[in-house]
């Protein structure tokens, strides 16, 4: 019932947004210009001009290629150590232009960015991943005592609101996630490993439904790719197939990563 009602809700949802945009001023999360769109013209340009897919990313994990690591379309990292994950496609750079409107939407529960960031996705990705099939979608789990104190799960709202094919089932329950004291932030790429093992598992009312899947996971932030990684290992070691990241925003590495 819980999921008839999310698969109802959404285009009810937008309705209402389309009324609301004719109706109210809008301002667009970038640059905070009052017009129709959350997303102005301008401001759109720019990010297209500059994501992520316009440059030479690893394949694997969506890091920016050193000029020796172009020839094989993987960083060094993936090579030696090969991540769970299979791909990994990002929008933009944390760095970025959608740093802030991520900030106000995951933290101070600012809706309109969060529709905004969606649209971004949904105007700039789709055709980058318009061949692209799966089975499920997938958003990264919060820990229940997580999801009580924000309120809501930031890439559970922003997943559910994507452009995919309809045969990609979007499903917040498959993935679980225990809960964690320790803020992971500000760890380096080793203790993140460390803290994220075991963290995550599948939801027994599930068990079983991911044999030979495909598996799209979403987040909306990828840093080290400790996260991703381990969620890949526990889907991989239930059944899935194939593992494949949508990144909202990639926290890249200096310019030199040896």
């Amino acid at each position: 019932m819980a999921q008839y009602t999310q698969r109802l809700m959404h285009p009810i949802e937008n309705i209402f947004q389309v009324i609301f945009s004719h109706l109210l001023p809008s301002a667009c999360i970038v640059c905070g210009a009052f017009q129709r769109l959350n997303l102005c013209v301008n401001c759109l340009a720019q990010l297209e001009a500059d994501q992520l897919s316009n440059y030479e990313c690893c394949q694997q994990c969506g890091i920016t290629l050193e000029v020796s690591e172009l020839t094989k379309k993987r960083c060094r990292e993936c090579i030696t150590n090969p991540p769970y994950f299979d791909e990994t496609h990002c929008l933009d750079r944390y760095e970025g232009k959608l740093q802030s409107a991520l900030h106000l939407f995951k933290y101070q529960r600012r809706l309109a960015c969060g529709h905004g960031l969606t649209s971004a996705w949904n105007q700039l990705m789709v055709q980058v991943l318009n061949d692209l099939r799966a089975d499920y979608l997938l958003p990264v789990p919060l820990s229940p005592e997580k999801l009580c104190a924000r309120g809501f799960n930031q890439s559970w709202e922003l997943a559910r609101r994507i452009d995919c094919d309809k045969d990609i089932h979007k499903n917040p329950h498959i993935l679980r996630r225990h809960h964690h004291t320790r803020n992971q932030a500000k760890e380096n790429r080793t203790n993140r490993q460390i803290a994220i093992q075991d963290m995550f598992y599948i939801n027994p009312r599930f068990q079983g439904q991911l044999e030979s899947a495909t598996v799209i996971v979403f987040d909306d932030v990828m840093t080290s790719g400790a996260t991703l990684n381990e969620i890949a290992r526990v889907l991989k070691d239930n059944g899935a197939s194939h593992v494949t990241n949508w990144v909202l925003l990639r926290t890249l590495y200096p310019v030199s990563r040896s």
